[in-house]
């Protein structure tokens, strides 16, 4: 059985053909998602009782409703059991609807503590929120009742899968370990994984898209000791790994999902180091490795951190991975993740327990509640510091146009900051028709310090609130900024107020300077001093404000850069820019090059990116890097790559996301998209299966990598 999904070498076959045939279903042929998709939700009439109750009660009841009477999967073959079985939570809704409107959103952007039920069990928790609730407030006793609530609802979903698999032949094992976990402490790794599994299963089941984080850190001790007592092998263990990958694809389904089908944010972070700044790499790190090696499954995007204590083994393991391409791998610096982590008020072993969201912004997993707010950086230039381009504005020398772009920045994120301010105070984040409040009970359960609070994981519950400004544009900003300098100032090739005519005519009477400000100026991502600069003060910049801000409010507020393809939506509302391109352009994505002003490879784009000083920018800055398959061939290839992963690292860089691929066999899948069912880019925090994306995005991504290839 071949898969189809690498651009470079064959893939290594390690696992049983009966693990391969269940990969094949679910990733090839849809057979889960599609199935999932027949079930959409519970819907209720407005006339039921339920309607008529409080939103935290309807909540529950919807809850008891989804555990009571969402379909039972269970797979030909599985080793691991539960499933989310109700098509609208592929769509971040609480499956449950009354007269055919949902009531409730899901909760994403969150790692949960996936730890504490693997020590104490859900029975644990219940114990807990017991507690709670004899000592409690009455303005805490609805959510406390609501979380006893739901754990039993949880317990009433697992019986009803114990009592289908002992009612199958060939499931024992299956049904013996639900017996037992998540309620009860894990003793085994198949014990730990079935409790990871669960836990997510019904978080997702429920509207929620949480992520895996350290699978590695969770797992690594039960494995050791397990093979150390000789219970399984080596090759059993991978086989039961490979069967939660693989039972994380049941979402997968087909057909065009604008930004890709499997957006869901379940991340895994890989290796690194402890709270005690140990080394925590082991046999499940490189199983995982392995078992996305083989099956090339992109669902669960890894992340490894990377450091000065990262074997040499498992760095030529990732670059072997990370070459056949589908951009299933990222990296973090994890020694500049903890130092901006620790920058940011963090106590140094929190900050050493990084994970991430679920996308990639970073965040001690089980404590904090995340939201990023994104805006366009580009637009703050063009409209307001540039006027329009209406000539109403003008600027004696660069240094005052740079003043004014960050005074004008920082109204844009003060803004922001009031904003969140206002939302923190009415605790009303999102307003639906059935929804005067947000409920959230399944997750805060697995979130700390809200069971204790009595708060949920919206309403202050827990131990961290983060609210990100999100930059968009940083190249575009940077490279129009130095292009000003450069015509108007530095060379006198046009004074400001014409470039301003130019720029408002779309550079109609002026494409001989056009064509200057575009192939004769060296912009940001070739290790040109003189633009990097202004990237690194206007992050510096973006990141003092952000600072200087934190303190009016009760959430952290560190700064971020991303786009997250926004750049494509952003297009229609950007005017033409300084650097050459005209209105319309879809530019640059997360803090990568602006297309087509890259002109000397990997090396330069790192060392450009890497001049900025990411330890004052605690929610990190993503870069992508876009590799052709003969790049990374044979040991020259492989120790290249190697090369460039450290280089980044030593450099100072924050998050790198190395994809390969080849624009001509995006094309033909394209064209032939029932030839490529499971080929994969990497697109920011998670990576798309291409044929479920819009052209649109196709097209940009296409480009992109000729444009580069080009320059």
């Amino acid at each position: 059985m071949k898969f189809y999904t690498s651009f470079c070498e064959e893939r290594p076959i390690r696992l049983s053909e009966d693990t391969r045939r269940f990969a094949y279903e679910s990733l090839y042929e849809h057979k889960y998602g599609l199935d999932t998709k027949k079930n959409p939700c519970i819907n209720l009439s407005s006339t039921d009782p339920i309607a008529s109750l409080s939103p935290q009660k309807k909540y529950d009841a919807a809850i008891r409703e989804i555990a009571e009477n969402a379909p039972i999967r269970i797979c030909k073959g599985e080793k691991i059991s539960c499933a989310a079985t109700l098509g609208d939570a592929i769509s971040h809704w609480v499956p449950f609807k009354i007269d055919d409107w949902h009531v409730f959103l899901g909760i994403s952007h969150l790692t949960i503590n996936y730890q504490k039920t693997l020590d104490i069990g859900i029975n644990g928790i219940r114990e807990n929120a017991l507690s709670s609730l004899f000592r409690c407030h009455d303005d805490n006793r609805e959510f406390l009742e609501s979380c006893i609530s739901v754990i039993d609802s949880f317990k009433i979903w697992i019986e009803r899968y114990v009592d289908a698999l002992n009612k199958r032949e060939g499931y024992r094992n299956n049904a013996r370990n639900l017996s037992k976990v998540p309620f009860l402490p894990a003793e085994s790794f198949y014990e730990a994984l079935q409790s990871i599994w669960a836990v997510f299963a019904f978080c997702r089941l429920c509207g929620n898209w949480p992520g895996i984080g350290r699978i590695d850190m969770l797992l690594g001790d039960y494995l050791k000791k397990d093979l150390e007592n000789g219970i399984l092998t080596l090759s059993e263990a991978r086989e039961l790994l490979a069967h939660f990958f693989i039972k994380g694809c049941e979402w997968v389904s087909g057909g065009n999902y604008v930004s890709g089908d499997a957006q869901h944010y379940q991340n895994i972070v890989l290796s690194g180091c402890d709270e005690n700044g140990n080394d925590i790499t082991n046999e499940v790190t490189y199983l995982v490795l392995d078992i996305v090696e083989e099956l090339g499954i992109s669902d669960f995007p890894i992340s490894v951190r990377i450091g000065k204590n990262t074997p040499r083994k498992l760095l030529e393991r990732v670059a072997q991975v990370m070459r056949h391409g589908n951009g299933v791998i990222a990296i973090y610096n994890e020694d500049i993740v903890i130092s901006a982590l620790q920058n940011n008020g963090y106590t140094l072993k929190e900050a050493r327990s990084f994970a991430n969201d679920g996308c990639w912004e970073v965040m001690p997993p089980g404590k904090t509640r995340f939201t990023y707010i994104p805006f366009d950086a580009l637009a703050i230039l063009q409209q307001k510091t540039l006027g329009d381009y209406s000539g109403e504005v003008k600027y004696e020398s660069f240094s005052e146009l740079y003043n004014h772009y960050i005074a004008d920045l920082k109204d844009q994120i003060t803004a922001i900051h009031k904003d969140r301010v206002e939302r923190q105070k009415s605790k009303d984040e999102v307003v639906y028709e059935w929804n005067e409040s947000v409920p959230c009970t399944v997750i805060s359960l697995f979130v700390d310090n809200c069971i204790e609070k009595g708060l949920s994981y919206t309403n202050g519950g827990t131990e961290y609130t983060v609210f990100s400004p999100h930059l968009g544009g940083l190249a575009d900003v940077a490279n129009s900024l130095y292009a000003i300098k450069k015509l108007v100032w530095d060379e006198n090739k046009i004074n400001f107020s014409d470039l301003m005519k130019a720029l408002d005519s779309n550079w109609e009477d002026a494409e001989e300077l056009r064509h200057y400000a575009l192939s004769k100026l060296s912009y940001y991502g070739n290790d040109n001093d003189e633009v990097d600069i202004i990237v690194r003060e206007i992050l510096s910049d973006f990141a003092d404000i952000c600072k200087e801000l934190e303190p009016e409010a009760d959430f952290k507020f560190p700064a971020g850069v991303s786009t997250f393809g926004r750049q494509i939506g952003w297009a229609k509302h950007r005017y033409a820019l300084p650097s050459g391109q005209k209105a319309g352009s879809v530019l640059a994505n997360n803090m990568d090059p602006t297309p087509a002003t890259a002109f000397q490879g990997a090396t330069a784009i790192i060392n450009s990116y890497c001049k900025a000083d990411f330890s004052q920018i605690s929610n990190g800055a993503a870069l992508d890097i876009r590799l052709l398959p003969n790049d990374v061939k044979g040991d020259y290839g492989l120790n290249a790559l190697c090369g460039l992963i450290q280089g980044f690292c030593e450099l100072g860089g924050f998050f790198m996301q190395i994809d390969v691929a080849d624009s001509a066999i995006l094309r033909d899948a394209q064209e032939n998209p029932e030839n490529y069912p499971a080929l994969s880019v990497r697109i920011a925090g998670w990576s798309a299966r291409f044929v479920t994306l819009s052209k649109e995005w196709q097209d940009m991504i296409i480009d992109n990598i000729e444009k580069n290839d080009r320059a």
